[in-house]
C-alpha cells in the first residue's frame, strides 16, 4: 500500500484538472480534487468547471447567441417579415436567470462524473505544504484538512488583471460582468484582447452604446492582420466606438452613479459601467508553490517541461496557469495526455501544433495555423488566396457587410498552413478546415474538394488566383 492518502490530489476543478482528475480515476488511480464551493454565486470562480463554466466560454456564449436575435430580426425585414410597428424589448433578467441555472445545471454534472468516476471532491481552497502534502482550508483555520498525494497537479487557471488607477475599484472584470443585474446603457470596455472585443459586440447587440479603449493602434495582437482590420470595419459599422492608442488614467463615480472615465489624453467618456480586460495572470499565488519551491517563469506562469512536470518530479501542471495556450480544449488535452502517461501507460505528449480557435465577435473570427506574418517570417517562401465578398445571406437584408476568407500556402511543398475566416459561424466552419490542415493537406487538395453550393464555406475550395506571393520573406506580387 502507498504511504501517500491519494495517488492524485488535483488542485483545481477547472476544464484541465476535472479532465485528469477523471482520466487519472478510469486508470485505477486514487484522486482527489481540491475546489471551491459548488453552490453558484460569490465566489464566482469556485464552482466545479473552472473559469469556461462559470465566468468563460459557457456563459460568454450564451450571452452571445442572445446579443444576435436584435440582429437577426433587423435583417428579417428584407425577408418579408415584420413586427407590425411593435417595439423589440430584452429583458435582461430573464436572460441572466436562464443563463444562471445552465451554468448550476453544469456545475452539478461536473461534480456527478466525478464522482461517478471515482474521484473525491474535496471543497476549500488547496495550498502546498510540500511536494506530497496539501491543506485544504474551507472558511477558516479551524476546516483545515491536510491530505497527502503521490503527485500533485496545479489546474487552478487564470485571474483576471487591472491596473492600478484612481477608481479602478469601480470597474468589472470578466468575472463579475455575467452577474450583472442590470445591462448598461452606456458601456467602456478597456482592452485589445479577445474577451475584450467580444464583450463589446455582445452589449453593442443588447443595444448598449459600447466605447471600446485599447492602448496600441489596433486590437486583437498576435491574430492575422487582415482580420483584425476586416473586423475594425466591421465594428465600426455596427457602431461600436472604437478608440484606439486611448488608455485609461482614472475613474471617477458620479452623485448619480454613473461613471466618468480620463484618458491620458485628456478626452474623457461618461458611462454607466467599465469593464475592464486587460489580460488575466497565472493563479499562482498563496498556493505553497515558492515553499515547495516550484519554477515560476513570465508573469507568474509555472514553468512545465513537455509532459507538464514541473521542477519539482512529483508535481505537474495544465491549463492557463502555465501560460502555452490559454484555451479550454487545450487544457482538456494537457490533463488527458497527463493523466494517460502518468497514470494509464500510455505515454503521450500535447501536440500544441496547429490548434484552431476563434474570437466571438460580431462577426466571428476563426483561424488555424499561422498567421501571414507569422508564415512569411518562417517560411520566406509563402503564397496567399485571400477572398472578401458580401455573403448570400445579405443580397435582400440590404446589410453590407462582408466576409473575409484567407488561406497561407508554404510554397515549398503547398500545404495550408493557414486559413483564417471573419464571418458568420466562422468557428464553425474552421474546425473542419483545422482537421485537413492537421492532416497536411495541400492547396491542391483543398482545389480538387467540391464546395457546397451555395455556402460561404465553399469559397475555401474555389479561391484559385493568388492574393500575396513572398520569396525569400519579401513580397514579390500583389494582385
Amino acid at each position: 500500500m502507498s504511504k501517500f492518502m491519494y495517488d492524485l490530489c488535483v488542485l483545481g476543478g477547472g476544464s484541465g484538472g476535472v479532465r485528469a482528475a477523471r482520466i487519472a480515476a478510469t486508470h485505477g488511480a486514487r484522486v482527489a480534487l481540491v475546489e471551491g464551493s459548488m453552490q453558484h454565486g460569490p465566489p464566482y470562480f469556485s464552482a466545479i468547471g473552472g473559469t469556461c463554466v462559470n465566468v468563460g466560454c459557457v456563459p460568454k456564449k450564451l450571452m452571445v447567441y442572445g446579443s444576435h436575435y436584435g440582429h437577426v430580426l433587423h435583417e428579417s425585414n428584407g425577408y418579408g417579415w415584420s413586427n407590425n410597428g411593435n417595439e423589440l424589448k430584452h429583458d435582461w433578467a430573464t436572460l441572466m436567470e436562464n443563463k444562471n441555472k445552465e451554468i448550476n445545471r453544469l456545475n452539478e454534472v461536473y461534480g456527478r462524473i466525478l464522482r461517478n468516476s471515482g474521484v473525491e471532491i474535496l471543497t476549500g481552497f488547496g495550498k502546498l505544504k510540500d511536494a506530497n502534502t496539501v491543506s485544504i482550508e474551507n472558511g477558516g483555520e479551524e476546516d483545515k484538512l491536510v491530505v497527502t498525494a503521490d503527485k500533485v497537479l496545479v489546474a487552478v487557471g487564470g485571474w483576471p488583471f487591472k491596473p492600478a488607477i484612481p477608481g479602478i475599484e469601480h470597474a468589472m472584470t470578466s468575472n463579475e460582468i455575467f452577474y450583472m443585474k442590470d445591462r448598461p446603457k452606456r458601456l467602456v470596455v478597456v482592452g485589445g484582447g479577445y474577451i475584450a472585443v467580444e464583450f463589446a459586440c455582445i452589449f453593442k447587440g443588447y443595444g448598449t452604446d459600447v466605447t471600446l479603449m485599447y492602448r496600441r493602434d489596433l486590437f486583437l495582437r498576435g491574430f492575422d492582420n487582415s482580420c483584425r482590420e476586416h473586423l475594425r470595419t466591421e465594428m465600426t459599422n455596427q457602431g461600436v466606438n472604437l478608440r484606439f492608442n486611448t488608455n485609461p488614467s482614472s475613474i471617477e463615480k458620479q452623485g448619480d452613479g454613473s461613471f466618468r472615465v480620463t484618458c491620458e489624453d485628456g478626452s474623457v467618456v461618461e458611462c454607466d459601467a467599465v469593464l475592464y480586460a486587460t489580460g488575466r495572470k497565472p493563479r499562482t499565488e498563496g498556493i505553497g508553490l515558492e515553499t515547495v519551491g516550484v519554477k515560476l517563469g513570465k508573469g507568474g506562469a509555472i514553468a512545465v517541461d513537455q509532459d507538464s512536470r514541473t521542477n519539482i518530479p512529483n508535481i505537474y501542471a495544465v491549463g492557463d496557469v502555465t501560460d502555452r495556450i490559454n484555451l479550454t480544449p487545450v487544457a482538456l488535452h494537457e490533463g488527458h495526455c497527463f493523466a494517460d502517461t502518468v497514470f494509464g501507460n500510455k505515454p503521450r505528449v500535447a501536440d500544441h501544433s496547429y490548434v484552431p480557435a476563434c474570437v466571438f465577435s460580431n462577426p466571428e473570427i476563426g483561424n488555424v495555423g499561422h498567421t501571414e506574418e507569422e508564415a512569411v517570417e518562417k517560411f520566406g517562401d509563402v503564397t496567399v488566396f485571400e477572398a472578401s465578398f458580401r455573403p448570400m445571406l445579405h443580397t435582400l437584408t440590404g446589410m453590407q457587410t462582408k466576409t473575409l476568407m484567407k488561406l497561407i500556402v508554404q510554397n515549398e511543398n503547398g500545404k495550408v498552413i493557414g486559413a483564417h475566416m471573419v464571418g458568420p459561424h466562422a468557428g464553425e466552419t474552421i474546425q473542419g478546415i483545422a482537421v485537413a490542415i492537421k492532416a497536411g493537406a495541400t492547396k491542391e487538395n483543398f482545389d480538387q474538394t467540391i464546395g457546397i453550393h451555395p455556402s460561404s464555406a465553399e469559397e475555401f475550395v474555389t479561391m484559385r488566383t493568388p492574393t500575396r506571393v513572398y520569396l525569400g520573406g519579401e513580397l514579390q506580387q500583389k494582385l
